[in-house]
């Protein structure tokens, strides 16, 4: 028998006409993620076998836990003969590799031309068992073990547990998103959950040097690496923010200073996403949290933008959130304690319920589009899929 990774599709088995399509690009992805490993990928519409050496197959393993699109990871034994002896005779080998008392037997038969029926090859396997171990039974309910068996066209499949994989859809299928990353909690976990629906993404961080400092853009840099673990060929794209963010405090009714801001950096979101075809903008905004969550301030930001916004959280309370960024390793690298541009400049008492007409009043009074221009024009682009390279080598 030899070990071989199957990848069961979950959620990938609802998409009928365009499944090849999934299931292709959930193959290249682990192609990509694969890179280095002397792999080969078989795949047909309700299984994809990974045949690797055996002594890799634990680290593959540890990498297709973070591929979306993967419903279920098995460890299977295959066996080239369909002799029904053969087929005994292996399943008692697999399933003693287990402690249990209970078991149950569940065939698969996908190859029809296969002359034993499924439940009928279930019972002649557990019988077999059943004869050959002592002090067992079988429980169709609750068993301590299951011990699964794949009649495919090629060859037999024995499996006795799965590790449970992503779920989602393959990273790519569903476009791209901008994700306006910040260095806090809540954005990276939003991107975690774009991910999770297909959507590949790229990053934008506003700085305000020196009023942020290298070591709160060296965190999202570390920020956008980590989400780049579920994903492939990011960008993270950091503006100068410092002009503009300076110009509203200076200038502007204090307490439209988050508001006006907002607008300001869903203007160049909304300018980047659009150059580099992406099709909707994700933030980390939750319901009511701030100020500058409530529905009338998000209405008032959204203003700006003809593109779609996504907010994964906008329901998650906040323990939920870091519940979420601890289990994705996010969580110790956003709470260091180096501010960002949303950070400084708080005025103490910010506007809930923004009124468009004096955001229009108050806009009215600096020329934005040019320092948009500018700070579009001087945008940094650091390739996340370079691997190997030191944070200092983006200062």
């Amino acid at each position: 028998m030899k070990k071989v990774i199957l990848i069961k599709y979950g959620e990938l088995t609802t998409k009928k006409g365009n499944r090849n399509f999934f299931i292709n690009t959930l193959k290249k992805n682990i192609e990509s993620k694969l890179l280095g490993y002397e792999i080969t990928i078989e795949n047909d519409y309700y299984r994809m076998f990974i045949n690797a050496k055996e002594e890799d197959i634990h680290n593959i393993i540890e990498i297709l836990k973070n591929i979306y699109g993967i419903y279920e990871i098995v460890v299977a034994y295959m066996i080239n003969n369909k002799n029904i002896n053969v087929i005994l005779d292996s399943s008692l080998e697999v399933i003693k590799q287990n402690d249990f008392k209970t078991f149950k037997v569940v065939t698969n038969r996908s190859d029809k031309s296969f002359e034993i029926h499924s439940m009928d090859l279930s019972q002649m396997v557990g019988g077999h068992i059943l004869k050959n171990i002592k002090n067992i039974n079988v429980d169709v309910h609750n068993p301590d073990v299951i011990l699964n068996i794949e009649i495919r066209k090629d060859n037999v499949y024995l499996s006795t547990s799965g590790i449970k994989g992503l779920g989602g859809y393959p990273v790519g299928t569903l476009g791209k998103a901008l994700l306006m990353l910040s260095g806090g909690i809540d954005s990276p976990v939003a991107g975690y959950l774009t991910l999770k629906r297909g959507v590949k993404l790229d990053y934008i961080y506003f700085e305000s040097r020196p009023h942020t400092s290298i070591e709160a853009r060296n965190k999202v840099i570390e920020l956008a690496k980590k989400l780049e673990k579920y994903s492939f060929k990011g960008k993270l794209y950091i503006v100068n923010f410092t002009k503009i963010q300076e110009t509203i405090y200076k200038n502007l009714d204090e307490t439209y200073l988050i508001t006006i801001m907002r607008r300001m950096m869903y203007k160049i979101a909304h300018s980047k996403a659009k150059s580099i075809k992406a099709l909707a903008l994700v933030n980390g905004e939750s319901i009511g949290q701030v100020a500058s969550q409530t529905l009338s301030s998000m209405l008032a930001v959204n203003e700006v933008t003809n593109f779609p916004v996504l907010r994964p959280l906008c329901s998650f309370d906040k323990q939920e959130i870091i519940e979420i960024s601890k289990k994705i390793d996010t969580y110790e690298t956003s709470i260091l304690p180096y501010e960002d541009c949303c950070t400084v400049f708080v005025p103490k008492h910010p506007i809930i319920n923004p009124s468009l007409k004096t955001i229009y009043e108050e806009e009215s009074k600096i020329d934005f589009d040019h320092l948009i221009i500018e700070a579009l024009e001087t945008i940094e682009e650091i390739d996340l899929s370079k691997e190997n390279k030191h944070n200092e080598e983006y200062l």
